[in-house]
């Protein structure tokens, strides 16, 4: 925790919702909610407690078509939604019949966020983030960032009207460079990887006042806005859990949400509490937490990224240790694939389903499809697969493998004779 985030700032009732505490992942101790990360205790994660009031099925689903009709559940003030935000959330739920016969699944769907306002799931988590920014009166809003939260964050703050400030590596994509660099902040190209962007933040947010950084010092709010992957999800099939889902695994914060979201629409009597085994999804190049959890261990070992899926090149994921607990309690797998398998799953989804996913979303599919070869996988249990992003943003990835077909004249003879009838 940095003092350097504790201002004076008097935190209005009811800024945070139904949100009571903040609990420590690690020890369970409790603190107050403020601008505060880390356990005083054992300085281990924060994450936000709950006091959940009677919440019906009925009553969110009258709510706005955004993340905002889950305002109950995350911990942001029952006003939220009249503050300028890019009102993210309530993507598509696909069916995907011929992906499913392709691989041979009975049942599979796509969850598709990359229709979120910047195109990534991030515009959920950074919404979340931007709600505890205004409540906690901080001005700067700010992040590290692989490519997505650096154009949800700019995107937000264009939209919200204040300040931000994103710290890159200088090696990202071209196109996400340009989808953040275009909101008009401040972009700061670092010359190191992810992990060292991330060292970088860690180091302001401890020195400089009022400054948010979504995933580093505003973190236990920012987290939770990846449970509304699994609110919609439920509410989108009828108000019930998938048997399986795959995930993809970058600091792993996505697929733990998407656990607790799941959890809480059980204990909140809104889904039968079914089981479900969670899977998560890695790249091989970077590949930490799919390499603990095939030698059996409990630590996640710090690794050099290496890969072309640069949305889940970090070597050090805060939640890594927490990603393994979820994947062993549900009887899932976590499993890594090699840059060769992700271009080849960003050109399965395109084909057969018309989705054109980023680097990120062909991880997911093709460790999907190795699951379902490797037998770790039930292909009769209803299955969701997210896709993260948008492939626009990693077009590189593909370029050298997809163009014309054929170059001809422009003439009907021309036509014929290149077999094109």
């Amino acid at each position: 925790m940095s003092l350097a985030t504790a201002t004076t700032h008097t935190i209005r009732e009811g800024a945070f919702g139904n949100g009571t505490h903040l609990s420590c992942r690690a020890c369970g101790a409790k603190s107050p909610l403020g601008p505060f990360y880390a356990c005083m205790e054992c300085f281990g994660p924060l994450e936000v407690g709950y006091e959940f009031p009677t919440i019906t099925r009925e009553q969110i689903e009258a709510g706005p078509k955004n993340i905002w009709r889950y305002q109950p559940l995350l911990p942001v003030p029952v006003d939220v939604a009249s503050f300028p935000n890019t009102e993210p959330g309530y993507t598509r739920l696909i069916d995907a019949q011929n992906l499913a016969r392709e691989l041979g699944l009975r049942k599979l769907w796509v969850k598709d966020d990359s229709g979120n306002p910047t195109h990534s799931f991030k515009d959920r988590v950074v919404a979340s983030a931007l709600s505890a920014t205004r409540e906690l009166g901080l001005k700067v809003f700010a992040c590290p960032s692989t490519g997505n939260l650096a154009n949800a964050v700019a995107a937000a703050a264009a939209r919200a009207g204040i300040r931000s400030v994103v710290f890159i590596p200088k090696d990202l994509e071209r196109p996400k460079i340009i989808t953040t660099a275009v909101y008009g902040g401040t972009l700061v190209a670092v010359d190191g990887n992810y992990d060292d962007v991330n060292k970088l933040a860690s180091e302001i947010a401890g020195e400089e006042e009022g400054w948010a950084f979504v995933n580093v010092n505003v973190r236990p709010y920012y987290s939770e806005g990846s449970k509304t992957l699994a609110y919609e999800i439920a509410e989108q099939l009828g108000w019930r859990i998938p048997q399986q889902v795959v995930i993809p695994v970058a600091s792993g914060s996505q697929l733990t949400k998407i656990d607790k979201g799941f959890t809480e629409l059980g204990k909140l009597g809104l889904v039968d509490a079914t089981d479900y085994k969670i899977y998560g999804a890695q790249a091989t190049g970077c590949s930490p937490v799919a390499q603990a959890f095939r030698d059996g261990y409990d630590v996640v070992k710090p690794v050099k990224p290496d890969t072309i899926a640069k949305s889940l090149a970090i070597g050090n994921p805060a939640d890594g240790p927490y990603v393994l607990d979820v994947a062993r309690r549900t009887g899932g797998v976590i499993e890594d694939v090699s840059d060769e398998e992700v271009v080849d799953g960003i050109q399965l989804l395109a084909r057969t389903e018309g989705i054109f996913t980023e680097t990120a979303g062909g991880v997911t599919v093709a460790t999907l499809k190795k699951l379902i070869e490797t037998g770790q996988l039930d292909p009769d249990a209803e299955t969701v697969i997210i896709n993260s992003g948008d492939g626009l943003k990693t077009l590189d990835a593909v370029a050298d493998r997809v163009g014309p077909k054929v170059t001809i004249p422009a003439s009907y003879d021309a036509f014929v004779k290149a077999g094109l009838q």
